[in-house]
């Protein structure tokens, strides 16, 4: 019977899913990668930085210590913003329970190998732990889907997807994580939710272009479902199921990080459409914008499976090669007219 849950990060949705589990009745235990900060967790019960206003309870045990954080860890929760997740599971590698199930959070794309997250997990784990191709594979998934995080602590109701190759994991982590306000359907297409999780937030930061643009709730529609087709047409060739991205994992979590006034993606993208330069508005935001890195990967992503994403290669434009944010939204209002096409 699962009992001992640990959560490998310290951000915001790491906060909530400690708080979700821990009110579920498990043994959780949430573990920080720097000891200053996981400190101040332990003085306060608060996570100020990254969810502010509500209390982790006594009962979470709170560390920054890697191998009596996992020890006797009966589920692993990854909830580590992509582009450092290779770092952190490294250091973590050696202390990992063999066979013990890994879910992750995350939603972005590794730069360096295009990897999705639970790729990189796998791939750290054969390098740097236990883990070896000969054996029996480790169960990993995904959990993605809407969950904005100040909403979620708030036992606001929402719906998301546990994703898994593995069936009984997917399973398992539907009963670990529902809850009367948090439904959790199962999925085996984890291909496909991993990759609508990332791909979403790049649609997300041309969004918040919009918004900053004043471009109007017309324009930002069109572009959610424009949006979704690329990601759909991209996640097809890629060999992910056409109706994972017309799901909760898909158009579900896109919606909400497209509307959502709290999103970092979405909020970054507003920030650019008023005219401030990249740096200035990363600097200015608390937590990663993995939508930022994310782009850079799906493009080349794009490029390798033949796949035509022009909202995408704008918003690549607008945040590496200083194109005019007004000037993309032109250029992609007068592209040759064509029938529409949906994936």
């Amino acid at each position: 019977m699962l009992q001992r849950i640990t959560i490998i990060g310290d951000g915001s949705m790491a906060t909530v899913c400690a708080l979700l589990l821990e009110s579920r009745g498990y043994q959780v235990t949430l573990w920080g990668a720097f000891a200053d900060q996981v400190a101040e967790l332990i003085q306060t019960r608060e996570n100020k930085r990254y969810l502010p206003g509500y209390r982790l309870p006594a009962s979470i045990r709170l560390c920054a210590d890697d191998a009596s954080a996992l020890e006797g860890a009966q589920l692993v929760v990854s909830a580590v913003p992509t582009q450092f997740m290779r770092s952190v599971w490294q250091r973590l590698a050696k202390h990992t329970p063999p066979q013990t199930p890994i879910a992750s959070v995350a939603k972005g794309i590794e730069n360096q190998t295009l990897l999705r997250p639970t790729q990189i997990i796998a791939d750290v784990l054969q390098k740097h732990g236990g883990d070896h191709p000969d054996r029996p594979a480790r169960p990993l998934g995904a959990i993605s889907g809407p969950s904005v995080a100040g909403e979620l602590a708030k036992c606001l109701p929402a719906t998301v997807c546990a994703a898994s190759d593995d069936l009984e994991l997917a399973n398992l982590l539907q009963e670990t994580f529902t809850t009367h306000w948090f439904r959790v359907y199962t999925n085996t297409d984890l291909l496909g939710v991993e990759l609508a999780g990332a791909t979403k937030n790049v649609i997300a930061v041309a969004a918040g272009i919009l918004d900053g643009l004043q471009g109007g709730v017309n324009a930002k529609s069109a572009l959610l479902s424009r949006g979704l087709a690329e990601i759909t047409r991209l996640g097809t060739a890629m060999g992910a199921r056409a109706e994972t991205f017309f799901g909760v994992a898909g158009v579900g979590d896109l919606a909400t990080t497209c509307f959502s006034p709290t999103g970092r993606n979405r909020t970054c993208g507003e920030m650019l459409g008023k005219g401030k330069k990249l740096q200035e508005v990363l600097d200015s935001i608390a937590g990663v914008v993995e939508g930022v890195p994310t782009t850079k990967a799906v493009m080349e992503l794009a490029g390798r499976y033949r796949v035509e994403m022009p909202i995408t290669a704008a918003v690549h434009r607008v945040l590496f090669e200083d194109l005019d944010p007004l000037k993309a939204i032109s250029e992609l209002m007068s592209r040759s007219p064509k029938a529409e096409r949906v994936g």
